[in-house]
């Protein structure tokens, strides 16, 4: 008798990140018995009676004069109880630029804790008391979003075992009751960095335009404040979206716009703002085709769109108080008989006619089109700013390295909010100049413009031919790397970085 073949297992109807900060107990003592315990002591400034209370607390008698002596930050050492750690910001001084590159106390508290996790693993810990002294909200905030963020590992993730290792936690708070409410919002903020560094780990033979769309659509636990549509080839060549077409042209699965529309439950006085995220699921580089070592982490080139959507979950989940639009630009940039070709003349859905000079350029053609569809929204839609974020560009990598963000941006305000707000949440930015005189390395005999210009200058000139697409509206482009080449702070695995989903964050709540 034949074998009857087992049943493919089901994929999930959501995709769910769990929190582990909302598994702690607040405010209550720890319950542990004959279970390695460990003890972390948050002190929000740098008290030394503090300290030197809490090492007679626990430390054996051969420790207590070293570790009284030892001035730094961080303190570790294991004690009568269990592992002990306490840190105590000391403060540094200012690098300079106006204070925009210094470590904010959210980032401080974020990266030290995020950095315990691997720390509370390897002493295979059951159970963990956290307690803080006389720590202000951003120091908590950060705290908590870090303890969020570091568990996260892509292969625990799939393999369903999340959390598995993490020990049970009494969180305290000296003198008065912990603001629950805190927690909230850290695990709001933390799963949405979360959720975009998943979505720029999954392998591109998971995450194309279809499935990419799916996420918004099917797998993502949105409310009912925020409404998605999707575009498929047959509505952008309706809307002669030329240019988006062209990138997707090569690939299975053809390309994408995902509109997602957020308005708030109550009615509000603030304009909408829209986002932008470029989303090639895999870039190849196209006919004008890429090394295999530049092509290796393509699968990150959607991680633009992968910061967009998540800041969409973000937004639902934390019930902001403003109208918001989220656009995801989503093709896969494939080499195919059917691929755009260097040399193609292709027209825009703002009717300019682009020339297509390097097929590796393709990131700037899916946002230009959806740039067009969301500044032209008439009404109570019509945005206030528009914000794109794209992985464009290696240009900027070689100036700004990968933890600054290429800032570019038409109004000084907005370039100067956003800057701001990167610095608060550690997730920084820098401006660049929109320098007109570059436009003429774009210059074609052929057409309006071509698509690239020639070797210096590259992340200028690349927003340079985004600025031809917002149609005068107030705006801002962030050309960001999305990755972290090793594990740091609060980012607990190489991969995806979740980057700049925070500096919107602190942008958005900055407004209200």
């Amino acid at each position: 008798m034949a074998k009857k073949k087992a049943a493919a297992p089901k994929a999930s109807a959501k995709l769910q990140i769990r929190s582990w900060i909302e598994t702690f107990d607040i405010g209550k003592e720890l319950k542990a018995k004959n279970e390695m315990t460990g003890f972390v002591y948050f002190l929000g400034a740098d008290d030394s009676n503090k300290l030197q209370g809490l090492v007679e607390e626990h430390a054996l008698a051969w420790q207590m004069e070293s570790i009284k002596k030892n001035d730094k930050d961080f303190n570790y050492f294991v004690g009568l109880q269990g592992p002990v750690w306490i840190l105590r910001p000391k403060g540094k001084n200012s690098v300079g630029h106006d204070g925009l590159l210094d470590e904010a106390t959210y980032t401080w508290a974020r990266d030290q804790f995020g950095s315990l996790v691997p720390h509370f693993k390897a002493n295979q810990l059951k159970a963990l008391r956290i307690e803080f002294f006389g720590t202000e909200r951003a120091q908590e905030l950060g705290a908590l979003v870090g303890l969020d963020m570091a568990p996260y590992n892509y292969r625990q993730f799939v393999d369903g075992k999340h959390l598995a290792d993490m020990p049970k936690v009494s969180l305290i708070k000296s003198s008065e009751d912990f603001d629950k409410a805190l927690i909230k919002e850290a695990s709001v903020r933390a799963r949405a960095v979360t959720l975009a560094r998943h979505l720029v780990n999954m392998p591109p033979n998971d995450l194309n335009p279809k499935t990419f769309a799916e996420m918004a659509t099917k797998k993502l636990p949105f409310g009912k404040n925020l409404k998605v549509t999707v575009w498929d080839d047959r509505k952008l060549a309706s809307e002669k979206m030329g240019l988006h077409l062209s990138v997707g042209m090569g690939a299975t699965h053809g390309p994408r716009m995902v509109h997602m529309k957020y308005r708030p439950t109550k009615k509000s006085g603030l304009k909408p703002i829209a986002f932008v995220g470029k989303g090639i699921t895999f870039d190849t580089g196209g006919l004008d085709i890429k090394p295999s070592s530049a092509m290796r982490l393509m699968k990150k080139d959607m991680g633009g769109a992968a910061s967009v959507i998540a800041l969409a979950l973000w937004a639902s989940e934390s019930q902001y108080p403003g109208p918001l639009d989220f656009y995801l630009a989503l093709a896969e940039n494939a080499v195919d008989a059917n691929a755009f070709r260097p040399g193609d003349i292709v027209t825009a859905r703002n009717g300019m006619k682009v020339e297509i000079d390097n097929t590796d350029a393709e990131g700037r053609l899916v946002l230009a089109d959806v740039l067009d569809v969301a500044c032209k929204q008439k009404g109570s839609d019509d945005p206030e700013f528009v914000i794109d974020v794209a992985t464009l560009t290696g240009a900027i990598k070689v100036g700004l390295g990968a933890e600054i963000a290429g800032l570019f941006a038409n109004d000084d305000d907005l370039a100067n909010e956003l800057t701001k707000a990167g610095q608060r949440a550690g997730d920084l930015n820098w401006r660049m100049p929109l320098f007109d005189k570059y436009w003429g390395d774009l210059s074609s005999p052929f057409a309006d413009c071509k698509n690239s210009g020639g070797g210096f200058g590259g992340a200028i000139t690349a927003a340079l031919f985004l600025q031809k697409f917002v149609g005068g509206k107030k705006w801002a482009h962030l050309d960001v790397y999305a990755w972290a080449d090793r594990a740091n702070g609060a980012i607990g695995s190489s991969g995806g970085s979740g980057q700049p989903v925070q500096c919107l964050i602190e942008f958005l709540e900055s407004r209200v």
